[in-house]
């Protein structure tokens, strides 16, 4: 692997790194206290600066406006763009539209990528992914109960899905749902784009989550679908292939969460460095004077480098042999990653004291809200299980 970064990437990285640190960093205490909607008219202002940077939409394809950097370039970017919980949004990169785009771009129709994949790309609209259901599991996508039922030239709906993120205001859902129940699980489901204002499209809620509501794109809803009829042309790819989809859309998907978990340990650590250096506890002495404190930044500083070199190299191993390929890779920087991020989140909040668990710093939101990243796009234990299986095998 070449760990050398071209001059225009090195360039692209310094805007990036500044633009975070003076436009979107500054706005983190009014999205910390205001409901997000309101801050839309300052992150559009922002937005609008950075397409003017020409910096718009990193990984997405060029002919539809974005930048159309690679995996490996798109990870050291999402490492900036992750030391703010507000970056990937204000350069219109951010989850769950960036998966959507993905897929949209492999498998949508010439009419799907022109009433759906465009306007998403330039940031006209925002999308939701309706996969998670409340009575099954979340890691094993191929049990589903959601199920779309073929009636001439359209799919009728039915079903009950959450963790649906940022469904509130979104224009349209992609949906993963049960067509084919006769035939073998992993050809069952097939994924459907259902605009949001089709009737039998039902937000419930938007789901608290750590004592957050959250509203717009900061949160994740409950679906319900009776009966919600879309055209047979709605369909997103061959019918009986979403587990495919699914899996083409969730490998790219941990690369871009393991770096920006990393630029949010790297903001942590910055923090945690700051508040050591500043923050006196006897007359001459500051924090940092302490072994413990001092332990805890070499710690952290080298768990911080090990889990970067290990998503960059799954990065570029993807990039050169495809996601089958990296799966091994991918499933250890999944549980590796959310580990560090855990440990070194705490140790800065520790360090800031009773100052980390008020939201007088960006500490305690990370603290509540990474908390999931054990969770999310497979739990740390089945991924753990999944990678030992396949490394027990070679020595037999």
């Amino acid at each position: 692997m070449d760990f050398s970064i071209s001059d225009k990437m090195e360039t692209i990285l310094e805007m990036v790194r500044e633009f975070i640190d003076k436009e979107v960093i500054p706005l983190e205490k009014s999205f910390l206290r205001s409901s997000f909607r309101n801050l839309l008219p300052r992150l559009e202002e922002k937005r609008q600066m950075v397409r003017h940077m020409e910096l718009w939409a990193p990984p997405h394809p060029k002919e539809y406006g974005g930048m159309g950097l690679d995996l490996v370039e798109f990870a050291l970017v999402s490492e900036e763009l992750g030391r703010s919980p507000l970056g990937h949004f204000v350069f219109g990169c951010q989850a769950p539209d960036a998966g959507n785009i993905e897929i949209l771009h492999l498998y949508g129709t010439d009419e799907q990528k022109k009433r759906y994949l465009a306007p998403l790309v330039r940031g006209d609209i925002r999308s939701c992914f309706s996969m998670t259901e409340v009575e099954m599991p979340g890691s094993n996508p191929v049990m589903l109960e959601t199920t779309a039922t073929r009636d001439g030239d359209f799919y009728v709906i039915n079903g009950q899905k959450w963790y649906t993120t940022a469904a509130d205001g979104a224009a349209f859902a992609i949906v993963m749902a049960v067509t084919n129940p006769d035939a073998p699980p992993h050809l069952r489901a097939s994924m459907l784009i259902v605009p949001t204002d089709t009737p039998g499209f039902n937000l419930v809620r938007n789901i608290s989550i750590m004592g957050h509501e959250g509203d717009d794109w900061h949160s994740h809803a409950e679906i319900l679908y009776q009966s919600c009829r879309v055209p047979a042309e709605n369909l997103l790819g061959p019918e009986g292939h979403g587990f495919v989809i699914a899996q083409e859309r969730l490998g790219p998907g941990r690369i871009h969460h393991c770096m920006r978990w990393i630029g949010e340990c790297q903001r942590a650590l910055e923090l945690m460095c700051r508040r050591a250096n500043s923050r006196a506890i006897a007359p001459g002495k500051n924090l940092a004077s302490r072994q413990i404190i001092q332990t805890w930044v070499a710690e952290c500083s080298a768990e911080i480098q090990a889990a970067r070199l290990m998503v960059l190299h799954a990065a570029w191993k993807m990039n050169a042999q495809g996601t089958k390929a990296a799966r091994e890779e991918i499933s250890l920087i999944k549980f590796y990653v959310a580990k560090v991020l855990q440990r070194v989140i705490d140790l800065a909040l520790q360090v800031h004291g009773g100052l980390g668990m008020s939201d007088d710093t960006i500490l305690s939101f990370l603290y509540r809200f990474e908390r999931a990243a054990r969770i999310y796009d497979g739990v740390d234990e089945v991924h753990k299980v999944s990678v030992a299986k396949r490394i027990l095998q070679r020595y037999i």
